[in-house]
């Protein structure tokens, strides 16, 4: 089964006065399906998941699943280092009717490769909700080698993987040694396409969060064939991707959203708002692509 091909966006969470915003949010999920995104991923990393409560939690899915209206699937970040807390949240997610799970390897705790197969498999054994797998070791702490996640895509209702290791030895090995109906997506934006060259079937992406047109083009280009549109289109949003990142994800891509016009509101501690100083090198990017205009 895979869930989407294309692009998906790891969309942001808007607050206002320390609550979420439900009505800027509605405005945020129009955004990105009126310009063509395949999926969206709710209660991710760039959604600020970590600092939800458990009812603003079950709110949020509750919301962006009745926002969304069946147009788009809508896949739920429920994972945690905790086996039980992700099995919880896992639960919620289904009952809010999502249409699967983004579960993240667990962090901080450092399993064995072996023990991670068993949390994953414990969350399956509660849930019947497909499962991608989302593997970014810079913020876990530790990496899903290639073996570990074919075991898991033997698993029934592990649909795909999200693969930010940024390891592309280990990248060619997943896909050389995984099914064809197993996804891996790329969890990196700047480097889509050359997933998709290794049989790779989409994007979950922040860059979408600004850009979702170009980032579904830049995945159907190359899924058609039309491999220049593709990489042209590779090469102009890694423009952004830099000041994207300059620091932690979501603070810049809150502040672009929030000088292109949207309404994105704080960021919650223990993230700060963009520093003055990154700010020159995002609006240039934001300039160079006619995002916004220049002064």
């Amino acid at each position: 089964m895979t869930i989407f091909t294309g692009a998906a966006t790891a969309i942001i969470t808007p607050f206002k006065s320390g609550e979420i915003d439900y009505e800027n949010l509605a405005k945020l999920i129009e955004f990105q399906i009126e310009n063509k995104i395949d999926a969206i991923v709710v209660a991710g990393t760039t959604g600020e998941a970590a600092t939800l409560s458990e009812l603003e939690y079950k709110k949020l899915l509750k919301e962006t699943v009745k926002y969304v209206a069946n147009r788009v699937p809508v896949i739920a970040g429920s994972g945690s280092n905790s086996t039980q807390k992700a099995i919880e949240q896992s639960k919620w997610a289904k009952e809010a009717g999502v249409d699967a799970l983004l579960v993240v390897n667990p962090y901080y705790n450092k399993g064995t490769q072996k023990s991670i197969i068993a949390h994953y498999k414990a969350i399956l054994d509660s849930v019947d909700c497909p499962i991608i797998v989302y593997n970014v070791p810079g913020r876990t702490g530790m990496n899903l080698k290639a073996e570990t996640i074919l075991e898991l895509s033997k698993l029934e209702n592990i649909v795909g993987v999200k693969e930010a290791s940024g390891n592309f030895d280990q990248i060619a090995e997943i896909l050389g040694l995984v099914d064809d109906d197993f996804a891996v997506y790329s969890g990196n934006d700047n480097t889509v396409v050359p997933l998709l060259s290794l049989g790779g079937k989409g994007v979950i992406s922040v860059v979408s969060n600004i850009m979702p047109k170009e980032t579904h083009d830049m995945v159907k280009f190359y899924l058609d064939g039309k491999l220049n549109k593709a990489r042209d289109l590779q090469h102009r949003l890694n423009k952004l991707v830099k000041p994207l990142f300059i620091e932690t994800n979501p603070i810049p891509v809150k502040k672009a959203m929030e000088i292109m016009g949207f309404t994105t509101g704080e960021i919650r501690l223990p993230l700060e708002e963009l520093t003055e100083e990154s700010l020159p090198s995002l609006k240039l990017a934001m300039t160079e692509l006619n995002i916004i205009g220049g002064n």
